[in-house]
């Protein structure tokens, strides 16, 4: 639910506002003065502050000066009887969204608010996607036909729209990400962001200040204040992975934060209040883990009340043919390529055969380095390359990184032949230049040779 200031000196106004917000679903502040609105602006933390010019104590320029500092991402709003432009521009250099003239109806108000509100979520998704980089997620990308993953799609509607935290529990590589995503957009929340983040970080001070950000000299690293994910997905949803790898205290500082909705950044002093839902993930049995006393048992319970199971692809194997056919069709649309790949039953029947400890992320590998180094419209057994023996037991991380790693050492190693040109290279791995440009960008390949050629 956002939150909303309102400063103006007259009463009727900011009645009016304040009761049109909240019926709109908004939680509503008024203040009378410049002087208690940046008061309550530094003691919460608003989504967007709507001030008039004329206040009394402190103007309305100064309230969004003050309110920028101490809430960088706040949205702003300034209204005004002014008819010259000066002021309006002033108030945009301070980082106001918008002007609106007075007299001005509701209605517009109402829709300048809409407006404001959704250019900050986009903002904050924004500032997300400078850390990491974003999934698109649609229910149609969860593919499968079995009972076990038509179950999950049951649940997934039912969950979309529900308050409370979710925990997904599953094997990696099985799709835990993509089932967070599907319920959050498919929910009331899909306006708002979505933003992921590791519970693995071996930094627990990162950790921190991923989750719920910092304030200026919070740590020696921190030389600038940080929103945290939690912020940034503010009125939409955070995913949290791996939660059971959550260093102790942090668990504590989440559940806190589960039960009240604040918050307060690393080394900071200041409550925060946020709506967001969160949904985390995890391999492991957090009740097992709370009593052999490495998780939280509150935290294990609160997390526990609705559980999401999503089964391994061995106990799904039906699902594989669908599976394997949508991941040969999106790397198609990929490489932008007209070659329409698809598998012999033979080949079907190798896949079916093994035991996928990688899950659905294995299989999308396996079938994209097959794709890149047959060249075959139809691809048979011989081009399925899967671990044998002891190396189909080294687990997801091991099989993955070695075909990751040998496709990579493929195209350096042709590019050095080729003197780094990229079509030659391409000539000599028996793919297209399209092909050898996407596995570049893939693996992250640079040359100052190409620096010097754009």
């Amino acid at each position: 639910m956002p939150i909303i200031l309102v400063a103006d000196s007259e009463r009727d106004i900011r009645d009016r506002l304040g009761a049109a917000f909240r019926n709109s679903g908004h939680e509503v502040d008024l203040a009378e003065d410049g002087t208690k609105a940046v008061r309550m602006i530094h003691a919460r933390n608003y989504d967007l502050v709507i001030s008039d010019l004329a206040l009394p104590g402190k103007d309305g320029l100064e309230v969004i000066k003050e309110g920028k500092k101490a809430c960088p991402d706040c949205g702003a709003i300034v209204t005004g009887l002014t008819g010259t432009t000066d002021v309006p521009v002033q108030a945009f250099e301070l980082g106001a969204s918008d002007f609106v003239r007075k007299p001005f109806a509701i209605a517009e108000m109402a829709m300048r608010v809409q407006k404001a509100l959704k250019m900050r979520s986009l903002m904050r998704e924004v500032q997300y996607l400078r850390h990491t980089q974003d999934v698109i997620y649609r229910v149609r990308d969860i593919v499968g036909e079995s009972e076990g993953i038509q179950h999950v799609l049951r649940q997934v509607k039912s969950l979309t729209d529900q308050p409370d935290p979710v925990l997904i529990r599953g094997e990696t590589g099985t799709g835990r990400q993509l089932i967070a995503g599907a319920i959050h957009f498919n929910g009331h929340r899909a306006d708002y962001g979505f933003v992921s983040l590791s519970a693995a970080i071996r930094n627990p001070d990162h950790l921190k200040s991923d989750i719920f950000g910092h304030v200026k000299n919070a740590y020696p690293e921190a030389t600038t204040a940080r929103v945290g994910r939690i912020e940034q997905a503010g009125g939409g949803t955070v995913f949290i992975e791996e939660i059971a790898e959550m260093p102790s205290d942090l668990q504590a500082r989440t559940f806190e934060f589960l039960k009240t909705g604040s918050f307060r950044r690393f080394g900071g002093t200041r409550e925060i209040s946020v709506d967001v839902r969160v949904i985390a993930s995890t391999g492991r049995d957090l009740k097992t883990e709370a009593n052999e006393g490495r998780f939280l048992p509150e935290l294990a319970e609160f997390l526990e009340r609705t559980v999401v199971a999503v089964p391994p692809l061995r106990d799904r194997k039906e699902d594989i043919r669908p599976l394997a056919r949508y991941f040969l069709d999106r790397l198609r649309v990929e490489l932008d390529s007209g070659r329409a790949a698809v598998l012999s039953e033979k080949a079907i029947e190798k896949l079916m055969d093994y035991n996928w400890p990688g899950n659905i992320r294995e299989l999308k590998n396996v079938l994209e380095r097959a794709l890149f180094t047959s060249g075959k419209d139809v691809l048979e057994p011989s081009d399925i390359q899967l671990p044998e023996g002891e190396a189909a037991s080294i687990g997801r991380m091991g099989s993955e990184r070695k075909l990751k790693d040998l496709e990579k050492e493929a195209v350096i190693q042709a590019l050095e032949k080729s003197n780094y040109v990229q079509k030659d290279a391409a000539k000599l791995l028996g793919i297209s230049k399209r092909v050898i440009h996407y596995k570049i960008q893939q693996f992250g390949i640079r040359h100052p040779k190409w620096i010097r050629n754009r």
